[in-house]
């Protein structure tokens, strides 16, 4: 009896291998079901991460699957997003509303994290998850000023919880909504780490589906904490090209999979420098450096950006590049990191670490 063309689709695009998971999608359970619609065939596709502005793309790439294939029929596609949630121990679990916890570190200072951090969580929100921002950075908090929020304070209803101010259409929280903006957080460890215990569980930051947290440099008391006491779905590194950050930045790596938390992959700053005046190209601190880390230590390449400086004005005026100019290269670049991000970590659910409850599905 001869093969059904649903039973064909279904084989080839079964095959397909989704590139942000590195898994065909069967292996990731994507291919939901291929069925006869009014028009012809339609294949659902739910993937684990945010699909707004993806679309176009992977319906292009799965129509090529089929004409390599031999296969003249297109069905229509749908394509939604399930985004998966942390397993943790449930004596752990203080964030009942959040999905997923994910902390950018970096092993120093100086290496560009909080404008990766702000800029990763605006372009997850635009990509359709529903996002918050964190600033664990205790002792020199920088969020208030990169989202636009200098001199906002957070309100209570009741007393006993915080309603965070927000910007950009994202909840966020940092202790320098609390203090002056020129008074010294000189804290010994315990009190700072107190205090980030705090905001993580007194904010009422809604359902979200990613918690971005802005770690502050280093392998410290706060990143010790937040690892112990949060259930973190994964880590980011932000890292510059040079040897003496990479340096600092395998211990950061190292750091986070000793404690049980998965890496999600590298972004590599600052790493490419255009004249403005004359259009030459300098890696004013190395190439490669990055990627060559990645590879070391097994796990992905996020990113490239480059040392621009309208990077750094658009951050210091509140309005971050992903917001500020959506259409400009280094925005793509964001876009292109945080859906690599989120890939990482639905494969990291496929594979075991974590479930995938239906949470909320775009377009039904």
């Amino acid at each position: 009896m001869a093969t059904s063309l649903n039973d064909r689709l279904t084989s080839v695009l079964g095959r397909f291998v989704e590139p942000h998971l590195g898994l065909s999608l069967e292996e990731a359970g994507a291919l939901e079901s291929v069925r006869e619609g009014p028009e012809g065939p339609v294949a659902r596709i739910v993937l684990g991460f945010p699909v707004g502005g993806y679309e176009a793309e992977l319906r292009s790439a799965l129509d090529g699957a089929l004409a390599a294939a031999g296969i003249d029929a297109r069905p229509r596609y749908e394509i939604v997003s399930r985004v998966p949630a942390f397993v943790a121990d449930p004596k752990i679990r203080q964030l009942a509303d959040v999905a997923n916890v994910i902390a950018v570190a970096s092993g120093k200072g100086g290496v560009g994290k909080s404008t990766v951090a702000v800029n990763l969580a605006l372009a997850l929100a635009a990509q359709g998850a529903r996002v918050g921002l964190l600033d664990a950075d205790i002792y020199g908090p920088s969020l208030p000023r990169m989202m636009g929020l200098q001199g906002a304070r957070p309100t209570t209803a009741d007393g006993k919880t915080i309603d965070p101010p927000r910007a950009h259409g994202l909840p966020v929280m940092s202790i320098g909504f609390l203090v002056d903006a020129d008074q010294p957080m000189a804290w010994r460890g315990p009190m700072a780490t107190q205090a980030l215990t705090q905001m993580l569980a007194d904010t009422r930051w809604g359902p979200l589906d990613y918690l971005v947290v802005d770690m502050p440099p280093g392998t410290g008391d706060i990143q010790l904490t937040l690892a112990q006491r949060v259930p973190v779905s994964g880590a980011v590194i932000v890292t510059t090209p040079q040897e003496i950050a990479l340096l600092d930045a395998r211990k950061g790596l190292q750091m986070f999979r000793k404690v049980g938390v998965p890496v999600l992959g590298i972004v590599e700053n600052m790493g490419l420098h255009r004249c403005p005046a004359c259009g030459h190209e300098s890696h004013i601190f190395d190439a490669g450096g990055g990627r060559a880390l990645a590879e070391r230590y097994d796990t992905t390449l996020l990113g490239e950006l480059p040392l621009d400086a309208a990077i750094r004005q658009q951050a210091d005026s509140g309005r971050p590049t992903v917001v500020a100019d959506p259409a400009s290269p280094a925005a793509a670049a964001y876009h292109a990191i945080a859906r690599r991000a989120a890939g990482a970590l639905a494969a990291s659910a496929i594979r075991g670490a974590v479930r995938m409850p239906v949470i909320r599905v775009e377009g039904d």
